[in-house]
């Protein structure tokens, strides 16, 4: 068992790395024998200083969804990070790379919650029943490890690299499209940078929102009513410079734009 003082060291770490904006050394070190709840530990610890500091949060996040990605990280199921009221910007934004580390453009369904999910077990109905609307969104991920050299206990540590996420403004009911089939192509620029589909998060991304209600239950801090969940990439990562403008759209949701400044 990981003592508390390791926990903190290694949380302190990947703080510090986050509010300075730069990068750090992993933290595995740090907590050696590694474990994904010692991850989840570390993440617990700073999400716990950061309420405390007056930051709110507003939502989850669904990470390493695709199997391929499970694999290369060595995990079996995805992983989960918490999303901040001061993390969310909305379609059209400009954000400054200079505030980003290590940015990378994921585009997603994002889905705003209507009804507490509670139950250890949850149902495909429960969780249609709970979600008020989807939009089309952008998730900016960056990890705070030097280089990207995480493993999977790194990754959740640093929050599953939540960074900023992009919302777009015009809301749709689930049955207004197809979720599991819908088509994702991300433009930079005007040009395709990447492309996806619904079935590429967990083969559908209500799978990933059932795997988190189960484990933000077993983990003690179910979703609630308000929140919002990014369900995972529909596509590969882009990556990202200064001055670039992209346009992430989904078949029969819509469309959300973001442009980086310096």
């Amino acid at each position: 068992m990981q003592t508390v003082g390791k926990i903190e060291s290694a949380a302190l770490r990947l703080r510090t790395a986050y509010e300075t904006r730069t990068t750090c050394e992993p933290v595995r070190d740090l907590v050696e024998p590694a474990s994904l709840e010692t991850g989840y530990a570390i993440q617990r610890a700073n999400v716990r200083h950061w309420e405390d500091a007056g930051r709110r949060v507003v939502g989850r996040k669904v990470a390493l969804s695709a199997k391929a990605v499970q694999q290369q990280m060595g995990v079996s199921s995805p992983t989960a990070g918490v999303l901040f009221d001061d993390m969310c910007a909305v379609d059209g934004a400009e954000l400054s790379i200079a505030d980003l580390v290590q940015p990378k453009l994921e585009t997603e369904v994002a889905v705003v919650l209507e009804r507490d999910l509670p139950h250890e077990r949850h149902t495909v109905a429960d969780v249609l029943s709970a979600i008020a609307y989807a939009v089309p969104a952008f998730e900016i991920v960056g990890s705070r490890v030097r280089n990207w050299d995480v493993s999977a206990l790194d990754f959740i540590a640093d929050n599953s690299a939540a960074s900023m996420i992009v919302l777009g403004t015009r809301p749709k009911r689930l049955s207004d499209f197809d979720i599991l089939r819908c088509a994702m192509e991300t433009r930079r620029n005007g040009e395709v940078a990447t492309t996806g589909t619904g079935a590429a998060v967990a083969g559908n991304p209500v799978n990933a929102l059932i795997w988190l209600a189960d484990a933000l239950v077993r983990a003690g801090r179910p979703l609630e009513i308000g929140e919002i969940v990014m369900t995972g990439s529909l596509g590969p990562m882009a990556l990202v410079g200064e001055g670039e403008h992209y346009c992430g759209a989904i078949s029969g949701l819509g469309s959300v734009d973001l442009h980086f400044v310096p």
